[in-house]
Protein backbone atom coordinates (compact mmCIF):
# COMPACT_ATOMS: atom_id res chain seq x y z
CA UNK A 1 0.00 0.00 0.00
CA UNK A 2 1.16 3.38 -0.36
CA UNK A 3 0.82 5.68 1.93
CA UNK A 4 0.30 9.28 1.26
CA UNK A 5 1.82 11.58 3.90
CA UNK A 6 -0.20 14.78 3.49
CA UNK A 7 1.86 16.77 6.42
CA UNK A 8 3.45 15.65 9.61
CA UNK A 9 3.79 16.98 13.28
CA UNK A 10 6.72 15.77 16.20
CA UNK A 11 6.30 15.71 19.77
CA UNK A 12 9.20 16.41 22.68
CA UNK A 13 9.44 15.55 25.44
CA UNK A 14 10.20 18.64 27.61
CA UNK A 15 11.36 19.90 31.17
CA UNK A 16 9.29 22.30 31.18
CA UNK A 17 6.17 22.52 28.32
CA UNK A 18 5.39 26.35 29.79
CA UNK A 19 9.04 27.30 28.79
CA UNK A 20 9.43 25.45 26.10
CA UNK A 21 6.09 26.81 24.36
CA UNK A 22 7.79 30.53 25.16
CA UNK A 23 11.02 29.66 23.77
CA UNK A 24 9.23 27.87 20.43
CA UNK A 25 7.14 30.79 20.10
CA UNK A 26 10.21 33.35 20.07
CA UNK A 27 12.32 31.54 18.22
CA UNK A 28 10.49 29.76 15.74
CA UNK A 29 7.06 32.25 15.69
CA UNK A 30 4.72 29.41 16.39
CA UNK A 31 1.78 30.15 18.02
CA UNK A 32 -0.11 28.10 21.24
CA UNK A 33 -2.94 26.11 20.04
CA UNK A 34 -3.99 24.16 22.85
CA UNK A 35 -3.05 23.21 26.27
CA UNK A 36 -3.45 20.40 29.07
CA UNK A 37 -2.06 20.29 32.34
CA UNK A 38 1.19 18.63 31.54
CA UNK A 39 1.55 19.36 27.71
CA UNK A 40 1.20 22.57 25.17
CA UNK A 41 0.25 22.29 22.19
CA UNK A 42 1.85 24.59 19.37
CA UNK A 43 1.12 25.36 15.57
CA UNK A 44 3.07 27.35 13.09
CA UNK A 45 -0.36 28.20 10.99
CA UNK A 46 -4.04 27.54 11.26
CA UNK A 47 -3.51 23.74 11.57
CA UNK A 48 -4.03 22.67 15.26
CA UNK A 49 -0.62 21.28 15.95
CA UNK A 50 2.80 21.34 14.43
CA UNK A 51 4.80 20.36 17.48
CA UNK A 52 3.48 19.03 20.80
CA UNK A 53 5.86 20.10 24.21
CA UNK A 54 4.96 17.25 26.68
CA UNK A 55 6.04 16.88 29.98
CA UNK A 56 9.16 14.68 30.57
CA UNK A 57 9.27 12.56 33.93
CA UNK A 58 11.30 13.47 36.55
CA UNK A 59 14.83 12.94 35.70
CA UNK A 60 14.66 12.60 32.15
CA UNK A 61 17.60 13.24 29.73
CA UNK A 62 18.33 12.81 26.31
CA UNK A 63 19.95 9.98 25.57
CA UNK A 64 21.99 8.20 22.49
CA UNK A 65 18.60 6.66 20.76
CA UNK A 66 15.64 8.45 19.28
CA UNK A 67 15.01 11.71 17.58
CA UNK A 68 18.53 12.88 15.84
CA UNK A 69 17.09 16.01 14.49
CA UNK A 70 13.53 17.73 13.14
CA UNK A 71 14.21 19.85 9.80
CA UNK A 72 11.74 22.72 9.23
CA UNK A 73 12.36 23.64 5.49
CA UNK A 74 11.78 27.28 5.23
CA UNK A 75 11.34 29.42 1.65
CA UNK A 76 14.49 31.39 0.75
CA UNK A 77 17.97 31.42 0.02
CA UNK A 78 21.03 31.70 1.32
CA UNK A 79 20.42 35.21 2.76
CA UNK A 80 17.91 34.26 4.31
CA UNK A 81 19.82 30.97 5.98
CA UNK A 82 22.62 33.90 6.81
CA UNK A 83 19.26 35.74 8.85
CA UNK A 84 18.14 33.18 10.79
CA UNK A 85 21.72 32.33 11.95
CA UNK A 86 21.90 36.02 13.12
CA UNK A 87 18.79 35.58 14.92
CA UNK A 88 19.63 32.93 16.34
CA UNK A 89 22.85 34.03 18.30
CA UNK A 90 20.44 37.08 18.90
CA UNK A 91 18.63 35.08 21.04
CA UNK A 92 21.45 32.60 22.63
CA UNK A 93 20.73 29.52 20.57
CA UNK A 94 23.51 26.82 20.52
CA UNK A 95 24.13 26.54 16.75
CA UNK A 96 25.53 22.83 16.13
CA UNK A 97 26.69 23.07 12.64
CA UNK A 98 26.05 24.73 8.77
CA UNK A 99 25.64 22.17 6.54
CA UNK A 100 25.88 21.21 2.57
CA UNK A 101 23.50 18.34 1.32
CA UNK A 102 24.54 18.64 -2.11
CA UNK A 103 20.43 19.85 -2.94
CA UNK A 104 20.13 22.35 -0.24
CA UNK A 105 21.51 24.13 3.24
CA UNK A 106 21.15 22.99 6.66
CA UNK A 107 21.43 25.27 9.84
CA UNK A 108 21.48 23.01 12.75
CA UNK A 109 20.45 24.21 16.54
CA UNK A 110 19.22 22.97 20.18
CA UNK A 111 15.59 24.19 21.79
CA UNK A 112 16.61 24.41 25.70
CA UNK A 113 15.85 20.84 26.16
CA UNK A 114 18.41 19.79 24.17
CA UNK A 115 16.48 18.41 20.89
CA UNK A 116 18.04 19.43 17.54
CA UNK A 117 15.88 21.15 14.90
CA UNK A 118 17.26 22.38 11.39
CA UNK A 119 16.31 25.28 9.58
CA UNK A 120 17.02 24.31 5.97
CA UNK A 121 16.25 25.18 2.27
CA UNK A 122 16.19 23.16 -1.40
CA UNK A 123 18.87 24.91 -3.82
CA UNK A 124 17.46 21.74 -6.56
CA UNK A 125 13.67 22.28 -6.85
CA UNK A 126 13.17 19.30 -9.62
CA UNK A 127 12.30 16.39 -7.26
CA UNK A 128 13.64 13.72 -9.89
CA UNK A 129 16.85 15.64 -10.15
CA UNK A 130 17.82 16.26 -6.45
CA UNK A 131 17.09 12.49 -5.92
CA UNK A 132 19.46 11.32 -8.35
CA UNK A 133 21.91 14.02 -7.22
CA UNK A 134 21.50 13.18 -3.35
CA UNK A 135 22.06 9.91 -4.26
CA UNK A 136 24.95 10.22 -6.55
CA UNK A 137 26.69 12.04 -4.01
CA UNK A 138 26.13 9.97 -1.09
CA UNK A 139 23.31 12.01 1.00
CA UNK A 140 26.28 14.13 2.27
CA UNK A 141 26.22 16.98 4.91
CA UNK A 142 29.50 18.81 4.65
CA UNK A 143 30.24 21.48 7.00
CA UNK A 144 30.78 24.79 5.53
CA UNK A 145 30.62 28.42 7.40
CA UNK A 146 28.98 31.25 6.46
CA UNK A 147 28.34 34.99 8.43
CA UNK A 148 25.40 35.55 10.21
CA UNK A 149 23.13 38.59 9.12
Amino acid sequence: MQIDILRTHISLFVTDPDASALWYADVLGMHESARGEAWVMMAFGSKHHDIALIKAEPGAHQGGLGLQHYGLEVAGDMTTLRELYGMLLSKGVEIVKITDHEIGNGLYFHDPDGNRLEFFFETEHDDAVAKARFKAAGAPSRNFTVDPL
